[in-house]
This record gives C-alpha cells, sequence and structure tokens, in this order.
C-alpha cells in the first residue's frame, strides 16, 4: 500500500522532505517540540511559531541551519507539493501535516488530542485519503477520564492531608503546563512550586500567551511551608534525593499510562492521576471514520490492534514502526 506522496519514513518524494526525521536532513518538517520528533541538526526546518520557540529554548538558538515559521492554516507551496498545518491539540504549536500533490491529500497527525486544553491550540479534524496516525493509546483497554475528574482527586488528597504536600510528576514540556493550568481552572489560585526542569518551559509558555499563575522555584523553600503545598517536578525527581526536601510528600504521576496499575505499583505512585495529551480507543476510532481516509498507517504504539480494528472497517491499513518515536509521545519518562 505504497503512497504516491509520502514513504513509510515519512519522506515527502518530489520535495526531499521528511517529517520528524530521527536522523539530521536537508529538509524537516516538524510536528511539535518532543524530543521523539523535534531534534536538532536539520539543515531546514519548517514548523510552526511555537514549536520554532520550543526548539530554540530546549536546544538552542542554532539547532538547525534555518527556521521558516508557517501558521496554522496558511498553504505553503513547494514545486507542486503543497503543505498546510492543522493544529493536533497535543501541546502548544502541534501540528497536523496535509501534504497535497496531485489531487491526492494525505494527513501526518503527530502526536494528537482531541480533548479541548487551553494550553495548546484545539485540534481541528482534516480530512484526507491516506491518514498517518499515531496509536500511543491504540488498545481498548484505554478509556482516559475526563482530565477535571483526575484534578479533583488530586485537590481532595491535599484537602484531606494538609500536613504533606504533593509532589506530581509531569513531562516537562506540555504535560506540566496542563496539569497547572487545569489546577487553576479548577480554582487553585496558591502558588505552584517548579522542579528547576520546568522553569523555562513554563516561562515560555507564559511568553507565548498562556496564564499560569504564581508559580515559585522549589529550590530553597523552609520545608515547613511546603506542608500542603502542589509541587511539580519530572517523574524522575519525585523518587530521588530531590524528593526528600518535602514534608512527608504524597507521589503523584499524570499519565495516560497511570490507568495501568502495574506502571503505577512499578513507578511507586501513591496516587496515580490519568491524564493524557493523546487520544484514547475511542478517539482513535472516531478520527479514523472522520476523516473519511481509505488508507491508515499507524505508527508509534499499538499499531496491531489498531490496524486491525481499520481492517475490520474495510480500509486499507497497516503498521509502520518507525524507529526513533517513543510510545510514550510525552507521557512517560523520556528525558
Amino acid at each position: 500500500m505504497a503512497s504516491p506522496i509520502l514513504d513509510r519514513n515519512l519522506h515527502i518524494r518530489a520535495i526531499d522532505a521528511y517529517i520528524d526525521p530521527s536522523v539530521p536532513r536537508e529538509r524537516a518538517i516538524i510536528t511539535h517540540g518532543h524530543a521523539d520528533h523535534a531534534r536538532s541538526g536539520h539543515k531546514a526546518v519548517l514548523a510552526t511559531p511555537d514549536t520554532i520557540a520550543i526548539m530554540k529554548v530546549r536546544y538552542g538558538e542554532d539547532c538547525a541551519g534555518s527556521f521558516e515559521a508557517l501558521d496554522f492554516g496558511v498553504p505553503y507551496r513547494i514545486d507542486d507539493v503543497t503543505i498546510t498545518f492543522y493544529p493536533a491539540g497535543h501541546i502548544l504549536g502541534s501540528a497536523q501535516v496535509l501534504v497535497e500533490q496531485g489531487g491526492q491529500r494525505v494527513v501526518v497527525t503527530g502526536d494528537y488530542k482531541r480533548l479541548a486544553d487551553r494550553t495548546a491550540q484545539p485540534y481541528e479534524l482534516v480530512e484526507c485519503d491516506l491518514l498517518v496516525t499515531e496509536a500511543t493509546f491504540g488498545l481498548p483497554v484505554f478509556q482516559h477520564p475526563h482530565p477535571s475528574v483526575e484534578i479533583a482527586r488530586l485537590l481532595k488528597s491535599v484537602a484531606d492531608q494538609p500536613e504533606r504536600s504533593h509532589l506530581v510528576g509531569c513531562y516537562a514540556l506540555g504535560k506540566a503546563q496542563r496539569v497547572i493550568a487545569l489546577l487553576r481552572d479548577a480554582g487553585w489560585d496558591a502558588p505552584i512550586y517548579l522542579h528547576g526542569a520546568m522553569l523555562r518551559l513554563c516561562a515560555l509558555y507564559e511568553e507565548l500567551g498562556v496564564p499560569l499563575g504564581a508559580l515559585r522555584p522549589a529550590l530553597d523553600v523552609p520545608k515547613a511551608e511546603l506542608a500542603g503545598q502542589i509541587v511539580i517536578a519530572p517523574p524522575s525527581a519525585i523518587r530521588d534525593r530531590w524528593s526528600r526536601r518535602f514534608p512527608d510528600p504524597v507521589t503523584c504521576q499524570a499519565s495516560g499510562w497511570m490507568s495501568v496499575k502495574q506502571r503505577a505499583r512499578q513507578a511507586l505512585v501513591e496516587l496515580p492521576l490519568v491524564i493524557s495529551d493523546h487520544c484514547d480507543w475511542g478517539e482513535l476510532q472516531q478520527t479514523i471514520h472522520e476523516t473519511k481516509a481509505e488508507t491508515v498507517w499507524v505508527t508509534h504504539g499499538r499499531e496491531d490492534a489498531l490496524v486491525y480494528w481499520c481492517r475490520s472497517q474495510g480500509l486499507q491499513a497497516e503498521p509502520l514502526n518507525i524507529q526513533g518515536f517513543e510510545d510514550d509521545g510525552g507521557e512517560g519518562e523520556a528525558e
């Protein structure tokens, strides 16, 4: 099931450009700023303005030979190929890539979620002939609860145990800012304390127009003052010596993987929070139907189950198994 536009390495042949390449390329189109999609060393990068800002903060101003910013919904023509970005809803600046050539439409979703989130531009459905979709949570067992339910559980735990601090393990880009925004929307107005790894990216989100409220570095705050407070940190930090500075901490982790009890136990998480930045099984099915794609390529995640389901619906489908895409997609402890 070959595509005349795109090959299985997400290479657009006619313009010799790669989407989210895992090694440095002459031309790279980057869907979003997570490290399994955005790498340094490309000669020329096309991405949304927010993704470019994120890459420069993470990897340095000179992390690519050149950058070209493309806003959502603006067609960009190279020879007879047209590239258009549409919001993917995954993190700030995350884009789906629509590639058009000779009347054919191909959409590469990158990582995406359909649930509303004020820290990311809202997902937009794009109809196409070939859909290249992620499947991070591509198994029927994954049916994510609404994040407001999980935030309510966190706030109840804080209220019930005011003598303890709550350490919430979050991926530094996207998940941390989303959890902070969810807390604010639920009425938590107190300062939120941050591990040092969170500071610059949270500041960047604020600079890019996403208000997060009062944030404080957790470093050098007297231990007694952190009782009853919420601290956001990388998942690895809540299990190492860094966490000892907090009063009897409740270890939490915000991830779609927290619905898997074994993962939560292995991570020594006392309060797992099932908050995902990806589509669950039902949303993946919904997206495939609504795009009206006749061919579906499935990548990074539970490819086989979604491929099987697509074929049962009469669609042409196959897994891609692209090396370098992490199956956590920013949900776990990459980095």
